[in-house]
């Protein structure tokens, strides 16, 4: 990004790409925040146990892991852009379907047609906020990050609102589905064109980037970070409603609190990210996450489960976006294949994670397969730290 440093005043165009991009990462995580208040009760109508809901939730990873194999490829022939529009609006409207399955066969499928346009969506909203912040210059995967917090926040409080008022899934999901998709029809218009979509430095050092030892490392630290929000996402709620005792308007303030705390982290991380470098101040705020998750699993209190999760948000918030733009940076100026590698693994652990932990909690029980957090946010700790997947020039004296 060092050639954009010397850029001035952002141009209009620049300026309405990175509000839309802002708003796809808001409506992606308003409609996946959602539907996680409801997952105690999807569970409980449909008469799923720990394992078998762990299962069904399997099926998002399969369609994620689907679209990072097609979208990697569709990325430097398609651009960013396009596959933005494409894939928003097939994840808004087939998140519909989760509420309308009637057996565990049905969530899974539903969920694996959702998470293919989810994953595929992550990963060209990601790739086009790499181009927004190369054209600016200075870091904003943060905050765009932190805009995807914002939607979730609301998302779930939309979802707590909807449990508490007794409104079933399938409305709720209309009708924040309709509201968005029109939103985002207007909005998507403003878009950068990749920079060398299409491979100006040719194929094999492309490749060569993509699966490099350095990148494998960023989506590594990614998945372990992603595998705790999952986590906090699918389990959070189930865990204070149904280990806890909380009751179910309750239950759904402990992913609430996580992503309040994010946003939070996220608003104030590009100023953090220029001012320290990430290998400092990002694994403080992951042991904090190891010492808060710990404690709140050991209390197994309602109340310091809610602030324990919250604590997790704080840790882990600025690593995900932090292993983006150092992707982008190490991928040149063709960022899609590197992203979509470090996005492929970050929603593996994102998907897969939370399935693992609901066959682990039918062996031991879902505290102590919740313990599995603190121990990835101590690892995230060390990878940002002890490896070079993170190193960059001194913010005072290089460029990012």
């Amino acid at each position: 990004m060092s050639e954009a440093l010397t850029a001035t005043r952002p141009s209009r165009r620049l300026r309405r790409s990175r509000v839309t991009v802002t708003a796809v990462f808001a409506t992606q995580g308003m409609l996946f925040a959602s539907w996680t208040a409801h997952i105690p009760l999807v569970a409980g109508r449909l008469r799923l146990d720990d394992g078998t809901l762990g299962t069904a939730l399997l099926g998002a990873p399969l369609g994620s892991v689907l679209a990072m194999i097609i979208v990697g490829w569709l990325l430097p022939r398609l651009g960013s852009a396009v596959l933005v529009r494409a894939t928003l609006i097939g994840y808004l409207v087939s998140g519909c379907a989760i509420g309308l399955a009637d057996n565990a066969v049905g969530l899974f499928v539903a969920l694996a047609v959702w998470g293919f346009f989810q994953g595929s969506l992550d990963v060209a909203m990601n790739t086009q906020g790499v181009s927004v912040e190369r054209g600016y210059g200075r870091p904003l995967m943060s905050g765009l990050h932190g805009a995807w917090s914002i939607g979730g926040l609301l998302g779930a409080l939309i979802g707590t609102s909807a449990v508490a008022a007794g409104i079933d899934l399938l409305p709720q999901l209309i009708i924040v589905g309709a509201v968005l998709l029109v939103t985002n029809l207007v909005l998507t218009r403003s878009m950068l064109a990749d920079r060398n979509d299409r491979g100006d430095h040719g194929t094999k050092p492309g490749r060569r980037r993509v699966f490099s030892r350095v990148v494998l490392i960023l989506g590594g630290v990614s998945m372990a970070c992603m595998l705790c929000e999952g986590a906090a996402a699918d389990w959070s709620a189930k865990y204070l409603h149904g280990n806890l005792g909380a009751p179910a308007g309750v239950s759904g303030l402990a992913y609430a609190g996580y992503l309040a705390a994010m946003v939070v982290v996220r608003l104030t991380g590009d100023w953090l990210l220029r001012r320290y470098r990430a290998r400092t101040v990002l694994p403080v705020l992951a042991a904090a996450s190891t010492v808060g998750m710990t404690v709140a699993l050991l209390v197994g209190q309602p109340a310091v489960a809610v602030i324990g999760f919250a604590v997790l948000g704080l840790g882990l918030a600025s690593v995900v976006p932090a292993a983006f733009t150092a992707a982008g940076r190490l991928s040149g100026g063709n960022a899609g294949g590197a992203i979509a590698t470090v996005s492929a693994l970050g929603w593996a652990g994102f998907m897969f994670g939370p399935a693992a932990i609901g066959h682990l909690a039918d062996l031991v029980s879902l505290p102590v397969a919740l313990g599995i957090i603190p121990v990835l946010t101590a690892v995230i700790a060390c990878g940002v730290r002890f490896t070079a997947a993170f190193r960059e020039p001194d913010p005072e004296t290089g460029p990012r």
